[in-house]
């Protein structure tokens, strides 16, 4: 089957080809498009990340290239014989082919120079392995060793060689796999995961950096419970995340059961999922719940309760950014907060919702606010749909107060109407603890509706409460 067609209709990539053609003239280069970018095309996706296999060095083609489109800038990488090119909002990268051989020992492969059938004969599943020609007496002729379109059809992964030799050359191939079956909603064929069962120990040599990378793909994907079920039946998310693997599982006592965490934390990760791309909105979905097995205790009266899992859980978040090498930011914060207060919204619509509460609950949320109740929505999974649109009516209400408030008070992102340095020069004091509770005493006043959040009622409490300590103001 022939793609030029096809190719030609990628305005981006046009430019490239012809200047490619025109290299040609001097050179007897051979080069083909590979990977994902053939993927997405037979399967009508788009993709700005588009891979070129050159039998022989890429380095000076790279250089040519660069040289004659404007606005582009270019790296190579002798070590691994691979080159990048970026222009405007694509990614090009060209490898030079290839052949591995790998040991017992090693996860890291010798590579050889080698010809266009050693190149694709390396690739992890056969879906990965079509390429089309962009030579002359074959343009846009798709080649495909290994039936990867007939798996493409069928929505099936699948490696090229013997899914043992596979996945112990490569154990990050087994992560793949999985992603891009959640990606793609793919099946994985049997043998090929057979395999990863068979070898998921071997996952143990990979870095979590590496690890890492696929899990947020995964994560990314439009519906990523289907990843991580994979992930669970295989036995790899035992080793790379136990402390989620250990949320699976109920347990019953007497007539008292729980619900299987395991599968609740997919519900809520799936149902944010729906509303937002945002990676850590989706790991405070992940993660909001983590510490429910170990905070799990029986009372006779009352059955299962996990009181505290969310102080627990948000202490935990950053040793688990940690390990997977997750950025100990601004983005680790925000899960931490959002896994501390999940339980927050809920616990107001069940009591009669006061302006003290509503103003805490914005004053320590700030302006993830709308992202957490986009959690706590979610973290609705009864099948009790009475039970569930009770809920959300509950939420809309607090939502609405929530505004109210908010225009009058302006918590959100609140800033002490008085500063401690106002307050050492007001009464003449050095910097000291009397300071901080003057400061504390003044922003539980305006939380608590004592008082507005204004400078001027929040002065006269400064004065009273310097007064009531035995402080004088300078006049």
């Amino acid at each position: 089957m022939n793609f030029k067609e096809k190719i030609f209709l990628d305005k981006g990539l046009v430019k490239l080809l012809k200047l490619i053609d025109a290299y040609r003239l001097n050179s007897n280069i051979e080069i083909y498009l590979v990977g994902g970018y053939v993927r997405d095309l037979i399967i009508n996706q788009t993709s700005k990340d588009i891979d070129f296999l050159t039998i022989g060095k890429p380095y000076d083609l790279v250089n040519f290239l660069s040289t004659n489109i404007k606005k582009s800038s270019y790296s190579i990488y002798k070590n691994f014989g691979t080159a990048s090119l970026k222009y405007k909002d694509y990614i090009f990268e060209f490898v030079g082919s290839r052949k591995e051989s790998y040991s017992k020992e090693s996860r890291n492969p010798n590579v050889k120079e080698g010809d266009f059938k050693d190149d694709i004969y390396r690739r992890d599943f056969t879906i990965n392995s079509l390429s089309i020609s962009l030579n002359k007496k074959n343009f846009g002729l798709l080649l495909d060793l290994f039936d990867g379109r007939k798996d493409l059809n069928n929505k099936l992964i699948k490696t090229c060689l013997e899914p043992k030799i596979t996945f112990k050359d490569d154990p990050l191939r087994m992560l793949r796999a999985i992603r891009f079956a959640s990606q793609l909603s793919f099946d994985i064929e049997s043998e090929t995961f057979q395999g990863i069962t068979e070898n998921k120990e071997r996952i143990k040599i990979l870095s979590y950096s590496r690890i890492s990378d696929e899990l947020n793909k995964i994560i990314m994907s439009e519906k990523p419970s289907y990843g991580f079920k994979l992930l669970l039946t295989s036995g790899l998310l035992k080793i790379i995340f136990p402390e989620m693997d250990n949320l699976k599982g109920i347990e019953k006592i007497n007539n008292h059961i729980h619900k299987d965490n395991f599968y609740h934390t997919l519900k809520v990760l799936d149902n944010v999922s729906k509303v937002s791309n945002s990676l850590w909105l989706r790991w405070a979905a992940i993660l909001h719940d983590i510490a429910k097995p170990l905070t799990k205790r029986y009372n006779e009266k009352v059955g299962w309760t996990f009181h505290g899992h969310e102080d627990l859980g948000s202490r935990m978040v950053p040793k688990i950014f940690k390990k997977f090498n997750l950025p100990t930011n601004h983005h680790m914060r925000f899960v931490k907060k959002l896994v501390r207060l999940h339980l927050r919204p809920i616990a107001l619509v069940k009591e009669n919702i006061t302006d003290s509460a509503i103003r805490r609950l914005l004053y320590e949320a700030g302006n993830d606010i709308d992202k957490l109740m986009i959690l706590c929505k979610a973290d609705i999974t009864s099948k009790n749909h009475e039970k569930v649109k009770k809920y959300l009516n509950n939420f809309a209400i607090v939502e609405k107060k929530m505004e109210l408030v908010e225009k009058n008070d302006k918590i959100k992102n609140f800033q002490p109407p008085i500063s401690g340095d106002e307050i050492i020069n007001t009464f003449a004091v050095n910097p000291s603890k009397i300071v901080g509770e003057i400061k504390e005493e003044i922003k539980e006043s305006i939380l608590e509706g004592k008082i507005k959040n204004s400078r001027k009622e929040a002065y006269s409490l400064m004065l009273k409460i310097g007064k009531n300590k035995g402080l004088i103001a300078k006049i």
